[in-house]
């Protein structure tokens, strides 16, 4: 058979090295530029003024094995992932040197299009990814683009809608899904094409217990098959349970670490990376000064402790009987949800994907409605207030950074909210900067927005909505994309915020609720199952079960010392 001009160049690694990368570097020719594709050459040997993106990157992957890559928000794990997937040099221009090879074959010169017979790759951001308008649609379009017979199309469809327990979201629209389910959806469009090496950006967040041991088999599966895979993951602590055979550490765009998992949990700073907690507290000198500072407060309810006479004053957002359902023709995604938030507290908002805590909090910013039912905001029925007067007390932010931002620099993306309420403008100045540095944006002022990390773009939505200085904060997955350090910070900072009358926001992350709430509401089927401290109410172990929550490290820890301590 004749070759193709574009088919895999032979080399020795075939059948032995699955993914091989020696030297590899790259630099952007505009970051602003960075997430559009390009049309133009992406290997001008032009000078370029941008720092590279990564440097000088060198590891091989054995064929059907497992590479975690951790590091920080903006070290460089997506341009990797990027490079290996052919968006570069394909979609994003800029200086690429090095060497890649995948399956023993190199891949310079080839397309995206020959590339995706090899490799396939779930982003970060789902809502980036998605272009089908039902599910069915979606896990489609690549095997239509490929040209694969109907036949065979409708055979893995139905496949690989039954591995992920997909089959009755088979004709649901991919706009009515939840995040964790289009998260879902994504993963399912690629593993229908049967590439020989996987990669997954952030695959753990948005997912809710069960989805995440679903992607987990998934994966097990596909190593059992000789797959290879590569994760970039935040949430190391899922990602490890997988017992990758490798791990990458990147720092500022460079190689820190490349071995197994022992030699990673002796290396690892645990104010860098999320570890489970035996492994933070033996990296500590003073194994009891960090207990002492990390469980003893939560184990004795230190930090769940709140002003009392906040607690019995008006509360100021009362949800009373609240149904939703987004049409007369679906079924009520809210069913009777009743609870007040007090002056002064900070709540975790936990249940399954699709349980309706996005629905939940967009009927307190008025983004939508009740059908049954009264949302009041400090005594006001939000029934007669504008979307204006809500976003004047109240400021939400979105679970995908792409819903939000659409401004040329940071700068204006933090000015806007502002602007629009009319402050005054040393006030906006003040607001805007104190907002970047609690974010640590400050450094990408006049940078586009679309051209930074998916991390550092939930951090520059989060600053827009702290510039403009509201009473409530309804975030919706704050943590999502962000590494351990960056989460912890503005975590502590907001608060810390002596203005800020009450936090509420979404997770899966039980350790985030553990460590920073005084409280948390559970959402199960539209319904509000259970509300209470942290550690009391997710020490039940058939209430996780029941609303696909897993207990984590921490969690099991705490519990081992509250039952020590009685």
């Amino acid at each position: 058979m004749t070759k193709q001009p574009n088919d895999l160049q032979e080399a020795p690694e075939a059948g032995q090295i699955a993914v091989y990368v020696q030297g590899l570097s790259f630099r952007y020719r505009s970051l602003d530029d960075e997430p559009e594709p390009q049309k133009e050459s992406a290997t001008s040997a032009e000078p370029l003024d941008q720092p590279r993106a990564i440097e000088d990157i060198s590891f091989s992957l054995p064929k059907g094995e497992l590479m975690l890559i951790a590091g920080p928000s903006g070290c460089g794990k997506s341009t990797l992932l990027k490079c290996l997937n052919g968006l570069i040099p394909n979609s994003f221009p800029g200086m690429l040197t090095g060497e890649i090879r995948l399956e023993g074959k190199a891949i310079s010169g080839l397309t995206l299009r020959d590339l995706a017979k090899n490799i396939g790759t779930m982003l970060q951001d789902p809502d980036k990814q998605i272009l089908g308008s039902t599910v069915e649609q979606e896990i489609a379009f690549g095997m239509e683009n490929l040209n694969t017979p109907r036949a065979e199309m409708n055979r893995r469809i139905q496949e690989v809608l039954k591995q992920l327990h997909l089959e009755h979201y088979r004709k649901r629209a991919t706009f009515a899904l939840s995040g964790g389910q289009r998260q879902q959806v994504a993963a399912a469009g690629i593993v229908v094409l049967e590439p020989s090496i996987f990669l997954f950006d952030e695959p753990f967040a948005n997912l809710d217990a069960r989805a995440v041991d679903e992607l987990e088999g998934l994966i097990a599966a596909l190593r059992a098959q000789r797959h290879t895979v590569i994760i970039v993951e935040h949430r190391v602590e899922e990602a490890l349970s997988l017992n990758p055979e490798k791990v990458l550490l990147m720092r500022d765009g460079r190689q820190a670490f490349f071995g197994d998992i022992k030699a990673f949990l002796e290396i690892a700073d645990p104010t860098q990376v999320k570890l489970p907690i035996e492994a933070t507290l033996r990296t500590f000198s003073d194994p009891a000064q960090a207990k002492a500072s990390l469980v003893n407060p939560i184990v004795s309810g230190q930090h769940t402790q709140k002003d009392q006479s906040a607690q019995a004053a008006s509360p100021i957002l009362k949800f009373e009987n609240v149904h939703y359902r987004y049409s007369v023709f679906a079924d009520e995604i809210l069913r009777g949800i009743s609870f007040d938030v007090q002056r002064g507290e900070t709540i975790a908002l936990l249940g399954p994907n699709g349980a309706g805590k996005t629905t939940l909090v967009k009927q307190a910013l008025g983004l939508l409605r009740p059908s049954q039912g009264a949302v009041s905001l400090f005594g006001e029925n939000t029934h007669k207030l504008s979307v204006a007067q809500l976003a004047s007390r109240i400021g939400y932010v979105f679970q995908s950074p792409s819903a939000m931002l659409f401004a040329p620099t940071v700068r204006k993306e933090l000015s806007f909210g502002p602007e629009n309420l009319r402050m005054p403008t040393k006030q906006i100045e003040m607001a805007v900067q104190k907002a970047a540095d609690a974010l640590n944006i400050s450094q990408f002022d006049e940078r586009s927005p679309f051209s930074l990390s998916f991390g550092q773009q939930k951090r520059v939505a989060i600053a827009s909505v702290l510039a403009m200085q509201s009473k409530i904060l309804l975030l919706d997955e704050p943590t999502a994309g962000q590494d351990y350090r960056s989460y912890i910070i503005f975590m502590e900072y907001l608060r810390s915020l002596p203005d800020l009358d009450a936090l509420l926001f979404i997770t899966h992350d039980l350790d985030l609720a553990l460590r920073f709430t005084q409280r948390v509401l559970l959402l199960k089927d539209g319904k509000l199952v259970a509300d209470g401290p942290p550690l009391q109410v997710l020490s039940d172990p058939a209430l996780l079960e029941e609303c696909n929550l897993r207990p984590t490290s921490l969690l099991r820890y705490l519990l081992a010392e509250r039952n020590a301590v009685a």
